[in-house]
């Protein structure tokens, strides 16, 4: 995307339906939330060293965005299915 304030805006309202998705999966109690709870944790973490990697390797902000603007779909689909 050629601008990056946009590509930041959307992530930005694409990690909106992501937080709701598992909210509403968190407040349903159970093993599903517990497992959820885990395994966004876990998904912050990984996610944050790729991106220090990204960077390090000479990566750029926006690629930084794109990559988890992926990884917010994927998340997307995989709660809405």
């Amino acid at each position: 995307m050629s601008n990056p304030f946009c590509a930041a805006f959307l992530l930005a309202l694409e990690a909106q339906k992501v937080i709701e998705l598992r909210l509403v999966r968190i407040a349903w109690g159970g093993p599903e939330a517990q497992v959820e709870m885990v395994s966004m944790v876990g998904e912050k973490v990984v996610a944050a060293m790729e991106a220090a990697n990204t960077l390090m390797a000479g990566g750029t902000h926006g690629d930084v965005v794109a990559r988890y603007r992926e990884l917010v779909a994927d998340n997307t689909r995989r709660l809405m299915g």
